[in-house]
């Protein structure tokens, strides 16, 4: 199958069931609204509907259908380089209750996935973090030995399962590795048979907080909660700010069958080339291959030109895996924290009924896990051993990295000032399939032409703070370089911190 003819979509998507859920037209009182249908949404409202509380999950699109229906689904404590770091800024407490929730939940989520009898191709896999050049092997044993101290199984190895020599990698035993739709949908399932409520394409439009909280949506109806959760990936109502701390990164993920013989047997990461990331999935019912997933090319949403790094990537796993035949090709995206850590916690420092889980930094399988134990915990008025490590409101461990907060504005502000200095092409020049900013009427118009050559426009102010989005031809979409709000050609929200559509244009 040629790059061309490569399914444009993830594999996750397409082999899960296509179970739907109704919009939430009635008015609806709930001890808990959870805003977000993703792994954190989802594991949130299924402790907490087991914990006795009535519980209503709000999506604006499909449930495990967004940034969980696209990631590579790697489940574990291994987080590339983190630990060191965190033995530095965080003392060796920190690092030592980072390592146990994340651990925690991963075995917490074992257990689910054998009581509730999911199938889910759930595989226990070693982890590890490598690296090539040699200069960096030191770096990588002081990772091993800050997550071995950290209390996880880890130690500094120089041989892998890769098809290609490393100069050294951390490698962590007995982690884990699944089909996160399958997996989501079954957790759906059991929360609507305890009594919970979902609710898909239900976009939350507002937020006012109290004693209770009430809920407008896009449909019409009101929801009011003692307490709200915003899990939406990036916080659709920010009120302390938290965008600041937050840089949106996207990857690109292909992927196609191997022969089985042909598997590494793990799960590999690596900072160098542009992260790159492999691991491997059940494919197929007789075992004789397996489908090998691929992700890398990290960059901001909306810069520079994507079909080239997929281009990248594909010749990446056809140089190592010569075997492989690239079936499939999708993007994911996830928020960097400036410290680190991911927010996960109430959502201001005034907040008594409402929550955030934001963050997770690529490592969002374990850490949606984590933050639906931790939020049930705070809910329901338990102690939890890592809340304070977690906190949203903290403000040490921002002070302390204040360089990476400082670059991610300057970012900002180099998009938000630079963006619209930027030369524009004429409207004529667009060929079919491909979409530009452009100067028009004294204006400026964020214009597509489809394939039957009808230009399409939209207002290229992202409807989140007014940033200029640019076009990702490859996913051919509308992409807000300051905080990864994504919009189709017709302007429609693909992916928040927005929640309202591009404003439709005529040229």
């Amino acid at each position: 199958m040629t790059e061309k003819q490569q399914v444009s979509g993830s594999y996750w998507l397409q082999s899960a069931p296509d179970g739907r859920h109704a919009p939430l037209t009635d008015d609806l009182d709930v001890d808990v609204a959870v805003i977000g249908g993703g792994i954190a949404g989802l594991c949130t409202a299924r402790e907490l509907a087991r914990a006795g509380k009535s519980v209503a999950v709000l999506e604006a699109g499909r449930i495990a259908a967004g940034v969980t229906g696209h990631t590579t689904a790697k489940i574990t404590a291994l987080h590339t380089l983190v630990y060191d770091k965190l033995r530095r800024t965080r003392g060796s407490e920190g690092a030592r209750l980072y390592a146990r929730s994340q651990s925690e939940a991963i075995e917490h989520t074992a257990g689910l996935v054998a009581e509730l009898g999911i199938d889910c191709e759930w595989e226990r896999r070693s982890a590890y973090t490598y690296v090539r050049d040699p200069g960096r092997a030191e770096e990588l044993r002081a990772e091993a030995r800050a997550a071995r101290e950290a209390g996880l199984p880890a130690s500094f190895v120089t041989e892998t399962g890769l098809p290609f020599p490393v100069a050294g990698a951390v490698r962590v035993t007995d982690q884990a590795q699944f089909h996160p739709r399958k997996y989501l949908l079954a957790l759906a399932g059991d929360l609507v048979a305890r009594g919970g409520r979902v609710h898909e394409d239900t976009t939350v439009l507002g937020l006012e907080e109290g004693t209770p909280c009430r809920l407008s949506t896009s449909t019409g109806a009101t929801v009011t909660a003692r307490d709200v959760v915003v899990a939406t990936h990036y916080p659709v109502f920010d009120r302390a700010l938290l965008f600041t701390r937050l840089s949106p990164r996207r990857e690109l993920v292909v992927a196609g069958p191997v022969p089985a013989g042909l598997d590494p047997d793990g799960m590999y990461i690596t900072p160098e080339e542009d992260t790159r990331s492999v691991r491997t999935a059940p494919y197929g019912e007789d075992g004789t291959r397996r489908l090998l997933v691929i992700t890398g090319e990290h960059f901001t949403p909306g810069t520079g030109d994507t079909r080239a790094r997929f281009d990248r990537l594909a010749a990446w796993a056809r140089r190592h895996f010569p075997d492989v035949e690239l079936t499939h090709r999708w993007a994911t995206q996830d928020n960097d924290p400036t410290d680190t850590v991911p927010l996960v916690g109430p959502l201001h420092p005034g907040a008594k009924h409402t929550y955030v889980a934001t963050g997770f930094g690529g490592w969002g399988m374990s850490g949606g896990m984590m933050a639906g134990r931790l939020l049930t915990a705070q809910i329901t008025g338990e102690e939890c051993a890592w809340s304070g490590l977690y906190d949203p409101r903290r403000l040490a461990p921002a002070v302390r990295e204040a360089p990476s907060f400082l670059k991610h504005q300057a970012q900002v502000a180099k998009h938000f000032v630079g963006d619209r200095l930027r030369p524009s092409p004429p409207v004529e020049a667009l060929p079919p399939g491909e979409g530009a900013v452009v100067r028009a009427g004294g204006g400026r118009l964020a214009v597509y032409r489809d394939e039957d050559g009808t230009l399409h426009a939209v207002s290229p102010r992202c409807t989140h703070m007014g940033c200029l989005v640019d076009f990702n031809s490859a996913e051919r979409a509308w992409e807000c370089p300051c905080h990864g709000s994504r919009f189709d050609t017709d302007g429609k929200v693909i992916q928040g911190p927005a929640t309202q559509p591009l404003e439709r244009r005529h040229l």
